[in-house]
């Protein structure tokens, strides 16, 4: 995970504020590096023709994750200068895997499109086809990222987040007319900023755009008035032939079929299962092989990987998965977070059974102590530890305005509600409770994970919400197909810069293996009843399948085919109901409602 900063501005170099700095190292605690250019373009002042200098100034903060050792960004060509921020995780590039630095090779491939064919700069038609090559190189990284890119050979800026918006990057206009790009709000407000759209690659042209400066002469220093028009959007295809620019994605369009009569009952053994358990555990692998062993925590913790887990479905799945692929000695970390809640708390005073811990009888709690256990049943030979994270009213309180000010330009209660819970579970300090000491009394712990696991992905594609049931229940199979393709096409444009925005904030960086874009386009390209179990026959009293809910039933029948038969019957429940984040204090307040 990295933090990245951009400014262009007509007065000098404008550097991030003292807070959103802090926040960015805390993003990248490896590394902080600045860097500054100088580019001349033509204004509507400078009437004379004579160019205006603009400053661009680069700030990059590194949480080192892939290679052998730390590469400092900005990542600068000293031939060139051409300068790149990188943040993110290309698994792929062309379909080859990656080995090492995965910043340095892109940051290559990059310089060598900017230079053309040929290698040189000479050739007039160069810069066109310097654009379609970055194209093509951008379209050809698999894995979450957002970056930006200067081609000093061509004088163009490149800024983008991959089509899913897997990794946060905001936009906006200073009130002096100052153009930021970065991982995060530079400022108090959240009014001048907003997500970098995901529908495309986004380019400033130095040479064929003409920028305005306000001429005030008793105004030192001199501002740039950016328009939105000095942005160009070159749009991603969606579909397997190319746009006029090339930007291709490789997730192709819904399966709309459907079936003829009453679709073939899932079950353990219908080949879509069988090859869905193998795609998620590519995918799972691709994610948690060959991290880089984390310094140690003060509580000792070497542990590599953790899983966001609430004890559902989807996470426990994954769980499940890493236990394949981990070597055996490797210690997993299942974070589970339950809060204080006190309107929660007055309501169930004096009703009969309503003793014992308020963390203990979070719902989370319930369901991730019972995965737990059929986790411990079923991989005997794996230390999982089980992470308790018991976060006090008084605490949430305290951390309040620390997880708005991450969040924004979100800025609902319900925002809010999710963020905290995904906010102290990235934490990862609580009690830790190891399934190879049963007995042994939980001790403090923080986990020195990196890498968290989420299954964030599993309820778009497969399903999974009670929506995707009132919807088949209304228009059939066309409705429930309308709405997951509502879901898939809306994932870049939802919350996970949000998400990004909050976890990141411990130095930790969550990786969803429902969204790898091989696995997100093998699963759109199924029919719809080879992901859930609407409108097909229930199976018979006796089997293994029987009582499986609909929704996401083909990753239900996976949980049975890894012996994990109560979870594969877990119910969905949203995160800030599970947690308690939701509705803390008494009132009318609805998750829809801004935040004051």
């Amino acid at each position: 995970m990295c933090g990245i900063f951009f400014s262009l501005s007509a007065s000098g170099p404008v550097l991030p504020n003292e807070e959103t700095c802090a926040l960015l190292r805390s993003r990248g605690p490896d590394n902080y590096r600045v860097h500054n250019v100088e580019q001349n373009v033509a204004t509507t002042q400078s009437g004379n023709g004579e160019p205006v200098t603009v400053y661009l100034s680069f700030v990059s903060t590194v949480l080192s994750m892939r290679g052998d050792h730390i590469v400092p960004q900005p990542l600068v060509d000293d031939k060139s200068q051409s300068v790149m921020c990188f943040n993110g995780d290309a698994w792929k590039i062309a379909g080859e895997p990656i080995m090492g630095n995965d910043a340095e090779l892109i940051f290559k491939l990059l310089l060598q499109a900017a230079r053309g064919s040929s290698g040189t700069d000479v050739s007039e038609d160069v810069p066109t086809k310097s654009v379609q090559k970055i194209l093509n190189v951008i379209s050809s990284i698999s894995g979450p990222f957002a970056f930006v890119f200067y081609d000093a050979v061509n004088s163009k800026l490149f800024f983008t987040r991959d089509c899913l918006g897997r990794r946060s990057l905001l936009e906006g206009l200073s009130e002096a007319g100052d153009l930021k790009i970065c991982s995060l709000c530079d400022g108090t407000s959240s009014t001048h900023f907003s997500e970098v759209e995901t529908n495309g690659v986004h380019m400033i042209d130095f040479k064929h755009t003409i920028f305005q400066v306000k001429s005030d002469p008793s105004a030192n220093p001199r501002t740039l008035s950016f328009a939105t028009n000095n942005i160009q959007t070159l749009l991603w295809d969606e579909g397997d032939s190319a746009t006029p620019h090339g930007l291709r994605t490789s997730i192709p369009s819904m399966n709309r079929t459907t079936p003829e009569g009453v679709p073939p009952v899932l079950n353990v053994e219908t080949p879509a299962v069988k090859e869905l358990e193998q795609k998620l555990r590519q995918s799972v692998a691709l994610r948690i092989q060959n991290v880089r062993e984390p310094p140690a925590t003060p509580s000792g913790s070497r542990v590599k990987i953790a899983v966001l887990f609430s004890g559902g479905l989807d996470c426990t799945v994954l769980a499940r998965l890493a236990h394949e692929i981990l070597p055996e000695g490797e210690t997993i970390d299942l974070l589970n977070v339950a809060f204080e809640n006190p309107r929660v708390a007055a309501a169930a005073a004096g009703k009969e059974g309503a003793a014992g811990s308020v963390y203990e009888n979070c719902p989370d709690r319930v369901t991730g102590r019972s995965a737990f256990a059929e986790l411990q049943a079923v991989c005997p030979g794996r230390n999982w530890r089980f992470v308790a994270i018991d976060i006090p009213y008084a605490e949430t309180v305290a951390h309040r305005e620390t997880v708005k000010r991450l969040m924004r330009p979100h800025n609902t209660e319900m925002d809010l509600s999710i963020a905290c819970a995904l906010y102290f579970a990235s934490r990862g300090q609580g009690l830790a409770y190891d399934s190879i000491q049963p007995d042994a009394s939980p001790t403090e712990y923080t986990t020195s994970a990196r890498v968290l696991l989420s299954g964030l992905g599993a309820d778009e594609l497969f399903a999974g919400y009670s929506r995707h049931g009132v919807a088949f229940s209304r228009d059939g199979f066309k409705g429930l197909i309308d709405e997951i393709n509502l879901d898939v096409s809306r994932l870049g444009k939802r919350n996970l810069g949000r998400d990004n925005r909050v976890i990141a904030n411990w130095g930790r960086e969550a990786r969803f293996p429902f969204l790898d874009e091989e696995f997100v386009s093998w699963v759109v390209q199924l029919p719809v009843w080879e992901k859930c179990g609407f409108g097909t026959s229930p199976p018979e009293s006796q089997s293994p399948e029987s009582g499986l809910d609909s929704e996401k039933k083909a990753l239900r029948l996976v949980a049975l085919r890894l012996g994990m038969t109560n979870v594969a019957r877990e119910k969905k429940r949203a995160i800030q109901f599970g947690s308690r984040t939701a509705k803390m204090e008494k009132g009318k307040t609805k998750g829809t409602d801004a935040l004051s």
